[in-house]
């Protein structure tokens, strides 16, 4: 569904991206794996078109979106969960969650069903949130675009351990109700339990792809490019 094909960027002179390749597929979910300032979240930008690339290819279902505006990749059916969050603070939950809606499977009933604490708080300001409150806004504004591939950026980056376990446990469940999903996060163990494929990169470069069967068998892999 999602391919990147040589994908190069940069900010300025400075190159960040060098060939990335990856793709993802109807109902899958991989896994973007690197260590900070490795080009993830450049990558996940270059996609939406928030950084132009310098070459390279960007394609859903064979469709060239390659330095489309955001607002096409969007209607291309693309929804990001950003780093950072990046919730409207001064907009109540349900306006959150309204302000992105279009059509589709996920309405407000069933947000809510899988963040019973948003409905909880549906009538709060954006920051009167915590942080994982915020998080689970911010998936469940991405899914109220009713997208084909869900993009979460540091999906669990600043949460606390009981929090990351709900949103592990909302993406696997995600997962199984045949949702496609491209993850970057840090958690290599928690990621292993339901992910389907790995791309790991390295100063802007693939250095490593592979199943959860793989990565698991080759611990040099985290032991090399993901531990700090």
């Amino acid at each position: 569904m999602l391919k990147v094909e040589a994908l190069e960027a940069a900010y300025g002179d400075s190159r960040i991206l060098f060939g990335i390749d990856l793709e993802v597929r109807d109902g899958e979910v991989v896994t973007l794996l690197g260590r900070n300032g490795m080009g993830k979240t450049t990558t996940v930008n270059t996609i939406f078109g928030m950084l132009k690339p310098r070459s390279g290819r960007v394609s859903v279902d064979g469709t060239d979106l390659t330095g489309a505006d955001p607002h096409k990749v969007a209607l291309a059916g693309l929804g990001l969960v950003p780093e950072g969050r990046q919730i409207f603070p001064t907009l109540s939950v349900e306006e959150n969650l309204r302000a992105t809606a279009r059509p589709g499977k996920w309405d407000l009933a069933r947000i809510y069903e899988l963040f019973p604490r948003l409905q909880e708080r549906r009538r709060n300001m954006g920051n009167q949130l915590s942080g994982g409150e915020q998080q689970m806004l911010a998936i469940g504004r991405a899914l109220m675009t009713n997208p084909r591939l869900v993009v979460l950026d540091e999906a669990t980056e600043g949460l606390a351990p009981l929090i990351r376990a709900d949103i592990w446990a909302c993406l696997a469940r995600l997962k199984a109700e045949g949702e496609a999903i491209l993850v970057i996060d840090k958690n290599v163990d928690a990621l292993t339990r339901f992910a389907d494929r790995h791309v790991v990169i390295e100063k802007g470069r693939v250095v490593w792809t592979g199943t959860t069967p793989e990565i698991l068998a080759t611990p040099e892999v985290k032991d090399r490019f993901l531990h700090v």
